[in-house]
């Protein structure tokens, strides 16, 4: 299995608005995509902005790619996040899990 984590903040005023973006966008995606085992979102609120970590869980690196295509290193954005005064990290991490136990 493959987690692959993004962070991204925008401004308290925008906190609530991409939160609903998020999750009609990135997650509901993700979800779609065969091979996907999962979605998990934090939020926490740091000084004038509103930080949302996504942690995505991949069946394969073929199901990574099916979502994020070849350059799956660079991190999925949509065009309306310009909308929320979104800064999202550029570049997101692939992390291959050995094992996993149920939460």
């Amino acid at each position: 299995m493959i987690v692959r984590t993004w962070h991204g903040c925008v401004p308290l005023k925008h906190a609530e608005g991409f939160a609903k973006h998020l999750e009609k966008t990135g997650v509901e995606h993700s979800r779609s995509i065969p091979g996907n085992r999962g979605v998990f979102v934090r939020r926490e609120s740091l000084d004038d902005w509103e930080h949302f970590f996504l942690a995505t869980y991949w069946q394969d690196l073929h199901a990574v790619k099916a979502f994020a295509g070849e350059n799956y290193h660079v991190a999925v954005t949509y065009p309306d996040d310009k909308e929320f005064e979104l800064l999202s990290d550029p570049y997101v991490f692939q992390h291959l899990v050995e094992a996993l136990s149920p939460l």
